[in-house]
């Protein structure tokens, strides 16, 4: 069901603002350099502020951040398991809510799940969705670096068609990953929920922009980040935010959002560039035939004509 939802009041992120907002990450963790999950994350608690709550599944940005006995977390943070990061953050938010009807709490923080991919499309995904559909107050972000990265770099649902992985390497008879990268956001929005969104720090105030919104929504929000690894692609850490620019620019990572069901392109592309601009800087590609990338491009370009067509048939009517 398609519904009108208001955003028009919440504030734009200006680009010459960002460095004076605090990100609730410290400096000094321990991501690899060039980690486009640690970037992202940084610009989400940037806007979420100090009054909010993290609950963050096994992976990457947990083993970064929490090396006992230190933190790199400014604001209350609670680790869980790779399953359960939707439901933890479903429970954090009840029980906030019992404090402040006893009045024991004056306001309620911002409730935040962050998951990789792993976590979230496919070990948390029932958690996940059970979150989303029960209509939780709480914003969950996925990570996306396309693969289980902090376990030796296994292929996920989320792991793109042609990718060489450690569990789904390429050879003279595998092309690696042999299955469609899993559409997180599209089966998200199937929930019904008020505010789904694609988001690169590649563009950070189109991403920070998304935080907002997903935060002044009543109800649940999900943000889904696409986040450039060097360990796990075979790139090097200074090309990250190219990389990624180039994600969103051929295509292969829209920039869209989902408000109340009304799908909405946030970055048009006016000269699209070829995927293979995007895949030849990427090691995990190198092995891809022209026909491979032929194949690929077409997908592409199939999935940007399909998002298109949700723009058109979802949009609000003119007014007469």
């Amino acid at each position: 069901m398609l519904r009108d939802i208001d955003l028009s009041g919440v504030a734009k992120t200006k680009l010459k603002e960002i460095h004076t907002m605090e990100s609730m990450v410290s400096s000094g963790h321990r991501a690899c350099q060039g980690c486009g999950e640690v970037l992202a994350m940084g610009m989400v608690t940037r806007v979420a502020g100090p009054d909010t709550v993290v609950c963050n599944a096994t992976g990457c940005m947990e083993i970064i951040t929490s090396p006992f006995p230190e933190t790199a977390w400014k604001v209350p943070w609670i680790h869980v398991a790779f399953e359960n990061a939707g439901a933890v953050g479903a429970g954090v938010e009840a029980g906030i809510k019992a404090l402040h009807r006893k009045g024991k709490v004056s306001k309620m923080p911002n409730i935040i799940c962050f998951g990789g991919d792993g976590a979230t499309a496919d070990i948390g995904f029932g958690s996940l969705s059970g979150a989303m559909e029960r209509g939780h107050n709480l914003l969950y972000v996925c990570l996306d670096n396309e693969a289980y990265m902090n376990t030796g770099i296994q292929r996920s649902s989320s792991t793109p068609y042609g990718a060489s992985t450690t569990t789904s390497p390429c050879g003279s008879a595998s092309i690696g990953q042999h299955t469609q990268k899993k559409n997180m956001p599209q089966i998200i929005a199937a929930h019904g929920v008020p505010y789904v969104a694609t988001a690169s720090p590649s563009h950070p105030t189109d991403l920070m922009d998304k935080v907002a919104k997903a935060l002044a929504v009543e109800g649940p929000a999900y943000l889904h980040i696409y986040s450039p690894c060097p360990t796990g692609w075979g790139t090097k850490g200074e090309k990250s935010i190219e990389i990624a620019r180039l994600a969103v620019e051929s295509n292969s990572f829209p920039l869209y959002e989902v408000v109340g069901g009304r799908y909405a392109i946030t970055k048009k592309i006016k000269k699209v560039k070829p995927i293979q601009d995007y895949l030849k800087v990427q090691r995990r590609f190198r092995h891809l035939t022209d026909r491979d990338i032929a194949f690929i491009q077409e997908g592409v370009d199939n999935s940007f004509e399909q998002l298109e067509r949700l723009c058109a048939a979802t949009a609000k009517p003119e007014e007469e």
